[in-house]
């Protein structure tokens, strides 16, 4: 089968094509560039290497993937964007390289960037992100997967958000997110739990409901308790050992490590206190 490239797309000889491809017109495809089965890439799309994309993403119009990043420490190094299956990239999304040399910007899979967002130099995407449109990330952010990310907001370097968070639109997040929960405003507060992204995941569900109560419980403790937070550490030791707990505990605590900015509070938690 011939790769399926409209004939005013620009390819350059050193960029390694599937043959299921599909190039639209007037894209723009340059060296170090491999791409993977049945991906398209639509009209007045860029992409510049060293970049590897996957298998079945959409790559819609005007979006510029793997240029330089927009740091005054880059040097020039050989850096990477690499980039899963499934993935499906909106109007005009800007994907940067990394900085340093040998690093990477890494987008997992079956993730959905809404138009006019921009992912800045060493972010890390998991899987099933969804993030809304014109959401602009400094650079070093890492999204856990199923996080969802309101459009029009800003997210500061080196924040981590965790995995089935919710962020609401137009606020900034300066801190990091923890899992599970609802974080919204300027500045950024967590309002509460993640219910429906908890929901949608079954978390709620019969099965899972042991989970779903003890998430609630750790939610109370966190942010309706007044406690500080190495005594509300303390109490989430207390509570049922499961993975999601465990998952937000650590977060909790590595949030907390040097080097890292902490994390948004609720109404009550005291993050500061001894």
């Amino acid at each position: 089968m011939k790769t399926l490239i409209h004939p005013t797309a620009v390819i350059h000889p050193g960029a390694k094509l599937h043959p299921t491809v599909q190039v639209g017109p007037y894209a723009v495809v340059g060296d170090h560039v491999k791409v993977g089965s049945e991906t398209v890439l639509g009209a007045h799309v860029v992409l510049e290497g060293p970049a590897e994309i996957g298998a079945k993403n959409q790559i819609f119009s005007g979006a510029v993937i793997g240029s330089e990043p927009q740091d005054l420490k880059y040097n020039g190094a050989a850096s990477w964007v690499k980039i899963g299956d499934g993935n499906r990239i909106r109007e005009y999304v800007t994907v940067n390289r990394a900085t340093g040399g040998g690093e990477a910007t890494l987008i997992g899979n079956n993730n959905l960037l809404m138009a006019y967002v921009h992912v800045a130099h060493n972010c890390v995407i998991e899987d099933s992100v969804v993030i809304s449109n014109a959401l602009a990330m400094a650079g070093h952010v890492h999204i856990e997967s199923r996080a969802v990310i309101g459009g029009a907001s800003g997210i500061h370097q080196f924040v981590h958000i965790g995995k089935l968070a919710m962020v609401g639109g137009m606020s900034r997040i300066d801190r990091d997110v923890p899992p599970y929960m609802l974080v919204e405003g300027n500045p950024a507060r967590v309002r509460s739990l993640n219910l429906v992204g908890l929901k949608r995941a079954g978390i709620a569900e019969a099965n899972q409901g042991q989970v779903f109560q003890t998430l609630k419980k750790a939610f109370r403790v966190l942010y309706r308790s007044g406690l500080p937070l190495n005594q509300a550490l303390e109490q989430l030791d207390l509570l049922a050992d499961d993975e999601y707990l465990q998952h937000l505990r650590r977060f909790l605590q590595m949030s907390q490590a040097d080097g890292r900015r902490g994390f948004i509070p609720g109404r009550q938690l005291q993050v500061n206190e001894d």
